[in-house]
């Protein structure tokens, strides 16, 4: 998707177009602190990006606009669009809220063409959100992701096999996937700029100045990737957790978060047809230090909101000190199966 977040705000406000338009929360209401989740082009163009401060991203450009980001709506958006993929195959690998990795190979309207499905895609999410997506076309997954970043917004971008090479080449060295700033150092410090530069690189030099990434590297360079979209990778855990402006500083704002946590716990277990063994909470303070702790059953939990906010706040009770000062809580279950593996009594000593 393009500028996701900052797209459906966008959106949704009209008024947020012609400015530009920083996904964070305003420095100027929170002592500086935040991280900026997304951009839309225009504020880009101040150079400001995701992950970045939101302190940073004032000094760049004082007069944008800092909206709250929204990820509850987000996701549901995201899910809309979901909804849409499997319209056209099921093997579909997650990566965020904003992006997957679809095989298409085979498909359930059989569209020989990856371009004409892909224009089909961009069409009906278009048409269903008025949001905008760029799509690249490939025979793996790494050209696929570089592909879908070449020609943004709304653009698309197929590599054929023998086209691979010429279109590795020229690109930065900073837009492969996987090289962030500290490899990029390093590179820059070996002469290596480009594609083509990485391209001459021997695989045991590679290896001896980035480990294992080393021959990742030299391998996607000359257009291979064996991955294969994994589309029925296992859910480990599920749960939610919430960051608050302001400390929870009651018991009271506890129990309704966890009240809130356990209901959501209870809806994201019961769509994925799921129960779990472990229940773990998260607790950050305002000093920013996190802890966990997990209750686990030898037997599966039952799917009741009231019955996970009921150990959730038992957990909470353990961990808290006599000051409760809660900037981060979240609920999560882990130890999953499937709902069709059920807890058993035998009644082996009845008699």
């Amino acid at each position: 998707m393009d500028a996701f977040y900052a797209s459906i705000e966008m959106r949704d406000q009209p008024v947020l177009r012609a400015k530009p338009l920083v996904i964070a929360r305003d420095p100027r209401h929170n002592s500086g602190k935040g991280v900026v989740a997304t951009a839309n082009y225009k504020a880009r163009s101040f150079k400001i990006h995701s992950a970045m401060s939101a302190q940073k991203a004032l000094e760049l450009c004082p007069q944008a606009v800092f909206v709250r980001p929204n990820f509850e709506k987000y996701k549901l958006i995201s899910n809309q669009i979901h909804e849409i993929f499997h319209e056209y195959t099921d093997k579909i690998e997650p990566v965020a809220f904003d992006e997957a990795y679809l095989d298409v190979t085979q498909n359930k309207k059989e569209i020989s063409s990856a371009l004409l499905l892909a224009r089909m895609l961009q069409q009906e999410i278009f048409k269903k959100t008025h949001l905008t997506c760029s799509t690249g076309i490939s025979y793996n997954k790494f050209l696929a992701k570089m592909a879908s970043d070449f020609h943004k917004p709304a653009g698309i971008t197929l590599v054929r096999k023998e086209e691979a090479a010429a279109f590795l080449a020229p690109l930065s060295i900073e837009k492969f996937r996987g090289v962030g700033k500290k490899t990029a150092a390093k590179m820059h410090a070996l002469n290596i700029f480009s594609g083509k530069d990485l391209f001459q690189q021997s695989e045991a030099e590679l290896i001896a100045h980035f480990g294992k990434m080393g021959a990742v590297f030299y391998h996607r360079v000359r257009g291979i990737d064996e991955r294969k979209v994994e589309w029925q990778r296992k859910r480990k855990s599920i749960g939610n957790e919430r960051t608050f402006a302001q400390a929870l500083k009651s018991s009271q704002e506890v129990e309704k978060v966890l009240a809130f946590l356990a209901q959501k716990l209870e809806e994201g277990l019961s769509k994925q047809q799921l129960h779990g063994k472990t229940l773990v909470l998260k607790l950050r303070t305002s000093d920013f230090k996190t802890v966990t702790k997990r209750m686990t059953y030898d037997s599966f939990f039952k799917n009741d909101r009231k019955l996970f906010a009921f150990y959730g706040q038992q957990i909470f009770e353990e961990l808290q000190n006599e000051r409760i000062d809660v900037r981060l809580l979240g609920l999560t279950m882990t130890n999953l199966a499937s709902l069709q593996f059920e807890n058993i009594e035998l009644p082996l000593w009845q008699n």
